[in-house]
């Protein structure tokens, strides 16, 4: 009775151990994602930018993100990270390219504000997938959209 006791514990203890994901391994559902959308529409709602963020995971080479809008995005620039949008709702325009004018840097390697000038327009939808470059100014625009909700990945260490 004792042998099949722990031989049923240590059976046990192997099945838990083989459900432990790897360090830094990370699962965000379509579920949980519209779940924060849901709570992003609320802060968005009383923000005076009209916009909800949440920040999911940082590590030292990316960052992990969910950004809801209700209204436009101000014009930004990133000196050391790529930023890699996949949409979730609702849709946009994407300004992207051209020359940053009147920016503010915000904080190291970053500027906001302003304008852009020049650049290439380009209609997001759900489902899209982009990437800006590091030092490629950009800005999201609703066009009427009544939101825009988007998971953002940062390449760090450009």
């Amino acid at each position: 009775m004792m042998r099949l006791a722990a031989v049923l514990a240590l059976t046990c203890f192997l099945a838990i151990a083989q459900e432990t994901a790897p360090e830094g391994f990370q699962l965000w559902t379509s579920s949980s994602l519209g779940q924060i959308e849901q709570e992003l529409k609320t802060e968005a709602a009383k923000n005076p930018q009209h916009i909800g963020l949440r920040r999911l995971a940082d590590y030292p080479n990316d960052l992990f993100m969910l950004s809801h809008r209700e209204a436009d995005g101000i014009p930004e620039w990133h000196e050391n990270q790529a930023d890699v949008f996949l949409v979730h709702s609702g849709s946009a325009t994407l300004l992207v390219g051209g020359n940053m004018v009147g920016e503010k840097t915000t904080e190291p390697h970053e500027k906001r504000g302003g304008t852009i000038e020049g650049g290439i327009r380009r209609k997001l939808s759900p489902g899209d997938i982009v990437r800006i470059a590091p030092k490629t100014p950009h800005q999201v625009f609703l066009d009427g959209s009544s939101g825009f909700t988007y998971f953002v990945i940062k390449i760090k260490g450009y």
